[in-house]
């Protein structure tokens, strides 16, 4: 059994910075690198890129809204044209990063409100689908069952399944809002636990209790939960115990399609 482990990396921005990349990028297989709309800033990204090569951890892009000063956290009102520019100018920007790091990048997951609302949201989904499609193929959509991996299914897109380690799910399978008591778990054994039983078991316990359903190719750290190295060390020692093989998400979903 083959589980990819992600943080969101690069969410800085000019002399501010996030979480501890570098702890991380020594647990993780791969990461999501801010492209500059929600964090990100093109040193920022060159560094964080770089430092991915080095390691041999897979770069996948983090687009989101352009909202700075919210943390792409706010929702947006776009067009679907205005998403889909919007989130091929940020494949783009990475790319030539990636590029210039002699690597390539390997999946998308929206940020944040953009991936909140692509999850639910068709015409959010489909522009998210079409930027990708334009730019890369190959690149693996990353999302949590929804809207958006039905459309990128659609396209004929390769689709990775998301599991957030450190948030906390309502029924329907979509996140309890950040404003919210609860939605964010800092307790190391329950998040442990919780992502064991997910990627083992196919399961995560809801808010009101109730286990809901859930496919596993990827478990997301946040970079910027509190603790979010020692959760980090802590999820990836617990699936070493359980037998889980941690590897590269291309890896894992190489692995799938051979079953």
């Amino acid at each position: 059994m083959r589980v990819d482990l992600v943080a969101d990396l690069g969410e800085g921005f000019g002399a501010y910075r996030m979480g501890d990349d570098a702890a991380l990028l020594d647990v993780v297989s791969s990461a999501n690198v801010a492209c500059g709309f929600h964090a990100g800033d093109p040193r920022l990204m060159e560094e964080t890129v770089a430092a991915c090569a080095r390691r041999g951890i897979g770069v996948g892009a983090h687009p989101g809204f352009p909202d700075l000063a919210g943390f792409g956290r706010r929702a947006m009102s776009l067009t679907p044209h205005e998403v889909r520019t919007d989130v091929l100018y940020q494949l783009g920007a990475l790319g030539a990063f990636a590029r210039a790091c002699r690597t390539r990048l390997r999946h998308v997951t929206p940020h944040g409100s953009l991936g909140n609302l692509a999850m639910t949201e068709r015409p959010y989904a489909e522009a998210v689908v079409d930027a990708v499609a334009a730019y890369d193929r190959s690149l693996a959509v990353v999302t949590q069952d929804g809207v958006l991996a039905e459309a990128a299914s659609r396209a004929g897109l390769p689709v990775a399944v998301l599991m957030l380690a450190d948030r906390a799910y309502r029924d329907d399978g979509t996140l309890v809002p950040r404003r919210e008591p609860g939605a964010v778990i800092t307790d190391r054994a329950e998040v442990t636990a919780r992502v064991v039983r997910a990627v083992t078991g196919g399961v995560v316990r809801t808010v009101t209790g109730r286990d809901l359903p859930i496919a596993c190719d990827t478990v997301l750290v946040h970079g910027d939960t509190p603790g979010a190295v020692d959760l980090a060390r802590g999820v990836r020692a617990a699936l070493d115990q359980a037998g889980v093989c941690v590897a590269p998400l291309t890896d894992v979903l190489a692995n799938r399609g051979a079953r």
